[in-house]
């Protein structure tokens, strides 16, 4: 069966004008499990990307240094929800969330599980890029891509679409996908085998290259 590797991009820049840049500290992330990858001997035979920065500069962090990498091929169904859109698109009566999100950052994290429940749910009035259907179903493209490729595949994405992936793969309440996207650390991996007809998860939110006593400021979450 083939392999597939789904990396959560690393620390991205919360609470900056642009959220979708690495940090140095998700740069570093990024190069501990490029270091994990080698060690181990684990080449890839294909590398996808969503079209985020914070996917290219992930990848990229990765593979410093290594001239043996196949040309990464982008694919949107791997891109996050716009999570700043949905808070925009709430109307009056979700006032108190705009509100929360601009506090604390685990404030933001408690209004974010709001709004995307009222995502889930279509009850989210304003304009927005994409319904909920629309976003799972991209994931779902992405995942039906992956499985047309043979050997080990890594893919660089998001811990939505990496929420989305596995409870799609389980057949798990869509629900879940909100307990599941708030727990995915940055620059961990989903590790997935697959063939033409299955699909089947292995581990999740794996970060092995942080479980050491003087790594533990890489365990991050934004």
């Amino acid at each position: 069966m083939a392999e597939l590797y789904l990396v959560r991009h690393g620390q991205a820049s919360f609470g900056a004008a642009n959220y979708d840049q690495l940090s140095s500290l998700g740069r570093q992330q990024g190069q501990l499990v490029g270091e994990y990858f080698a060690e181990r001997n684990i080449v890839f035979d294909h590398v996808l990307l969503g079209t985020m920065n914070r996917h290219r500069q992930t990848a990229e962090a990765i593979f410093n240094g290594s001239t043996a990498v196949p040309t990464p091929k982008e694919h949107r169904g791997l891109n996050e929800y716009d999570f700043a859109a949905l808070f925009d698109g709430l109307g009056d009566e979700h006032h108190e969330l705009k509100v929360l999100a601009k506090e604390r950052k685990k404030d933001f994290y408690k209004a974010l599980r709001q709004v995307l429940l009222l995502w889930m749910e279509d009850r989210i009035e304003g304009p927005i890029p994409e319904t909920w259907s629309q976003f799972q179903q991209r994931v779902a493209d992405a995942r039906n891509h992956i499985q047309g490729l043979k050997g080990k595949v890594l893919a660089v994405s998001s811990g939505g679409v990496m929420a989305a992936m596995a409870q799609q793969t389980l057949g798990a309440p869509r629900e879940k996908v909100i307990s599941l996207n708030l727990q995915i650390n940055n620059c961990s991996f989903c590790r997935y085998f697959f063939n033409a007809d299955s699909f089947h998860l292995a581990t999740f939110n794996s970060i092995p290259y942080f479980d050491r006593a003087d790594r533990q400021n890489f365990i991050t979450y934004g």
